[in-house]
């Protein structure tokens, strides 16, 4: 039997498990038909055909659309590429979360169990997808782990300085998903997780009970 190719089988993932294959794409963002055994790291490909030919010698070269990912408005002398802070923060999250022991965890008595019962529970339907839990660990561990450590300084200074550029006075982190990937569910699960360790612990200034939901 011939090796898969792309078109055959393009998903290698199970969507309740964290991504241990991806198809190589090559510099043009089309599939070689190799399959590389670790998660794709995260890139911005946009997979624009080539034009067959220019109208004219003269014509003015398109240019590429400047995307801004939170560090203020972009322009053509200086793009912001958030790419780094994304793989180093999920390098991070993936060595928290293959932590065995809760104890060492280092979050709350409440978020403690919220992550064995999202991570473990027997759901006899519906249960979260890999990227739910990701999208939620990740704002736990920016929230209460990494400012434990001076390790992950660096991180907090980057998202520091990228909320002071685009909104100077309100902290801002957001989560983004996919279209399907269940954004609803990871929003159900930030307030119970926000509203749960606000309750316990009024005191604790880094939990809230107000929420505003924009649909």
């Amino acid at each position: 039997m011939s090796d898969p190719s792309f078109f055959d089988q393009p998903i290698l993932n199970s969507p309740y498990a964290a991504p241990a294959y991806h198809w190589e794409l090559d510099p043009e963002g089309q599939p070689t038909n190799r399959i590389i055994p670790v998660r794709r790291s995260a890139r911005f490909i946009t997979p624009v055909p080539k034009p067959q030919r220019r109208r004219a010698a003269t014509a003015p070269v398109q240019k590429a659309l400047l995307l801004d990912e939170g560090q203020g408005l972009s322009s053509a002398d200086q793009q912001y590429d958030p790419t780094s802070i994304i793989n180093a923060i999920r390098e991070r999250v993936d060595l928290w979360r293959r932590i065995p022991d809760p104890s060492r965890w280092q979050v709350t008595p409440e978020t403690t169990r919220l992550l064995q019962h999202w991570r473990s529970y027997p759901f006899q339907s519906i249960r979260p997808f890999f990227c739910q839990l990701e999208a939620i660990e990740t704002l736990i561990w920016l929230t209460e782990v990494a400012p434990l450590s001076a390790r992950h300084r660096d991180i907090l200074d980057h998202l520091d300085r990228a909320n002071a550029q685009a909104n100077p006075g309100l902290y801002r982190l957001a989560s983004k998903l996919a279209t399907g990937a269940g954004k609803t569910a990871v929003m159900a699960m930030i307030i119970a997780w926000q509203t749960v360790n606000a309750v316990r612990s009024p005191q604790r200034k880094r939990f809230t009970r107000g929420f505003l939901v924009v649909t």
